[in-house]
């Protein structure tokens, strides 16, 4: 009996003392008075000034990347330069017409100028070879009254020799041989005016009084080619402005249609943490509209005591357990801000409490709470982190 009761005292001793090793070793274990799950914050702004009207959706509400938030549209957008380059182009399409216009009617009139010039050829060739033909029928004429006047001179001349022919008629006979003989040189050389003009007029080249060279629709036809040419160069210049103009209007009206209308889309896969105007309100270019929050950035925010806080370091491991779990999740020590450092919470979702600030503050970086469905966005949530580890740390993780 003596030794059973010893062995309940040491057994009840040895009980004592583990269940004393364990409390005192879970309460000195360094841990945190409070933590949270944070993350940073990222603000849509107005991309242009007009009237917001927001799609449905509850604050907390989740929301994808690139997901539509609202649309504005925009009331007094500046079109004035717009309007001038309308202008511009419809003042270079009515000079383009119109040249284009002129153009069509030179060449019309070079056209039947053109067929003028062939029918004054043709014409023109066969008047000339009609007096070649009538110049050859002259000199034939000439030669045959001059052959006739030559013989009646050698009769008149023999009769007279003999005096049986009076010296007027002798003289008739001179006088008759002399103008036959002019004749004959009047129609040869009529007949070689006409063959050189002929022969001109073939190479297309006309010999006259009034003219150089060319008949007058010729001389026009060369006129007008000069003014088509000199038009088709201006219409060539009005259609690379037209062009230049049509790239510009094209680049206006984007911009305008930009400024228009504009669709408010989410950056971040995260949360609508609050609104910073409502629909229907009349918004200015760059106002700040709607404030999301990135759950890409999750981290755990904490506050120490000072000796806790002097005990870690950068980059020291970690356990973050949330309220209502057991599971411990790793993380690691990623800065380290000491006491009142209220300013660096401006840009993320939860901010510290007062008590929060009179403490040391820390922040944690948790994988799991950006790579997990299960846990990712819980912004908001609590919990306490252990920066030692604790006598039934094998239990919570058998347990969990």
């Amino acid at each position: 009996m003596g030794r059973m009761k010893l062995l309940r005292i040491v057994v009840g001793l040895i009980v004592i003392a583990g269940a004393l090793f364990i409390i005192i070793g879970e309460q000195l274990t360094g841990a945190s008075g409070n933590a949270f799950v944070n993350a940073r914050l990222t603000t849509l702004r107005a991309p242009i000034a007009g009237s917001l009207q927001l799609t449905e959706r509850p604050l907390g509400a989740r929301v994808g990347l690139n997901d539509p938030i609202g649309t504005i549209s925009g009331q007094l957008v500046d079109d004035a330069k717009l309007a001038d380059l309308l202008n511009d182009r419809a003042t270079h399409q009515a000079n383009i017409d119109r040249i284009t216009v002129t153009i069509e009617s030179l060449t019309n009139a070079i056209d039947k100028l053109r067929t003028r010039a062939a029918v004054y050829l043709e014409e023109r060739t066969q008047q000339l070879r009609a007096q070649v033909d009538a110049a050859a029928s002259l000199s034939a004429a000439a030669e045959a009254r001059l052959r006739y006047a030559n013989s009646r001179l050698e009769r008149s001349t023999r009769l007279s020799e003999r005096g049986v022919q009076a010296a007027e008629s002798l003289d008739e006979a001179r006088s008759l041989a002399e103008v036959s003989e002019l004749e004959l040189r009047n129609a040869q050389q009529q007949g070689a005016v006409s063959s050189i003009g002929l022969a001109a007029a073939e190479r297309g080249i006309f010999l006259g009084e009034g003219y150089n060279d060319a008949p007058y629709s010729e001389q026009r036809i060369s006129e007008l080619e000069v003014q088509k040419a000199e038009l088709q160069a201006q219409l060539e210049a009005q259609t690379a402005s037209l062009k230049a103009i049509d790239t510009r209007i094209a680049a206006e009206r984007s911009r305008v249609n930009r400024l228009s209308t504009a669709v408010l889309e989410s950056n971040v896969n995260g949360l609508i943490w609050d609104y910073l105007a409502a629909s229907g309100e009349t918004i200015q270019r760059g106002q700040d509209l709607v404030r999301l929050v990135d759950c890409s950035t999750a981290i755990v925010s904490l506050s120490v005591s000072e000796s806790v806080y002097n005990t870690i370091s950068h980059g020291d491991r970690a356990s973050f357990r949330l309220d209502g779990s057991s599971r411990l999740l790793d993380g690691t020590v990623t800065r380290l801000a000491g006491s009142g450092t209220e300013t660096i919470y401006e840009n993320l979702a939860i901010k510290p409490s007062q008590r929060h600030l009179q403490r040391f503050d820390v922040t944690l970086d948790v994988p799991a709470l950006r790579e997990e469905q299960g846990l990712s966005c819980l912004i908001g949530r609590t919990g306490r982190v252990f920066f030692d580890s604790r006598p039934l740390d094998w239990f919570r993780r058998l347990w969990a």
